[in-house]
């Protein structure tokens, strides 16, 4: 008895998800008004390094950002004054939930509803579009951190940064792009190896000789130096959103 009952309450809320997952894409990627991007800062190690390093944080830290999705914006023929606004907000003391490295569908989809009523949770006060909640870490005790992600389904990314004044503009780039990710871009570089794919993974396509490339594309992730050596670019400013991003992120036609 009990059993139809379940299913046919998982089957109503896979079909409001997909209604409201629908619905957030034509809103957030007409380009008629702007894009409000919340930032949520959160101590992702519980150290006092950490703790230092987020109460410094301040709107000109991540205004990069910004100004990269106005730029490529319009370069790509979008009109609107302010594609992007970019809020950074308080810091937020409750954790994400975590994926378990093992989960099968249904431990994926329970996560992924899990998440999506955290961060509706967290953010329900603020105007933001897009929610993208950093974790820093220590990079004196975190020399690796988790891979960052973002979902277009909720509109909501988890990115995984470090607290450190040095590497904040390389944060900004991986912002940057998990943002994209959450407007329907795809990843442009080969898992196995992360290096950009090319063409739709290379800042300048058409650049000869074609190596070192000077420029990186956003979901391509890396500058490639050679066929088999790519690097962070340092900053938005050294990177671009190539024809194929574009399309999938509705500033030029199909």
């Amino acid at each position: 008895m009990w059993r139809p009952i379940r299913i046919g309450i998982l089957l109503l809320i896979l079909i409001l998800v997909a209604g409201t997952t629908w619905v957030d894409r034509l809103r957030t990627t007409r380009w008629t008004d702007t894009l409000w991007i919340g930032v949520f800062p959160l101590n992702g190690d519980g150290r006092e390094a950490t703790a230092g390093y987020i109460a410094a944080l301040t709107r000109e830290d991540v205004a990069d950002i910004e100004e990269f999705f106005t730029r490529e914006a319009h370069d790509h023929g979008i009109v609107l004054d302010r594609p992007v606004r970019l809020d950074l907000y308080p810091e937020v003391t409750e954790a994400p939930p975590r994926l378990a490295p093992d989960a099968g569908a249904p431990g994926r989809l329970w996560w992924s509803l899990r998440t999506r009523y955290y961060a509706w949770r967290q953010a329900r006060d603020t105007l933001s579009d897009v929610r993208i909640f950093v974790l820093y870490h220590d990079p004196a005790t975190s020399g690796t951190v988790p891979h960052s992600l973002g979902l277009q389904k909720g509109l909501l990314g988890i990115v995984y940064a470090y607290a450190d004044r040095d590497m904040g503009e390389t944060n900004n780039v991986v912002i940057a792009h998990e943002v994209m990710h959450t407007l329907g871009a795809t990843d442009k570089y080969d898992p196995a190896t992360g290096l950009p794919v090319f063409p739709e993974g290379y800042g300048d396509r058409e650049a000869e000789p074609r190596y070192p490339q000077v420029t990186a594309e956003i979901m391509g992730g890396r500058t490639a130096l050679s066929a088999t050596v790519a690097e962070m670019p340092a900053s938005l400013r050294d990177v671009v959103a190539g024809p194929e991003t574009a399309v999938e992120v509705n500033w030029a036609p199909d």
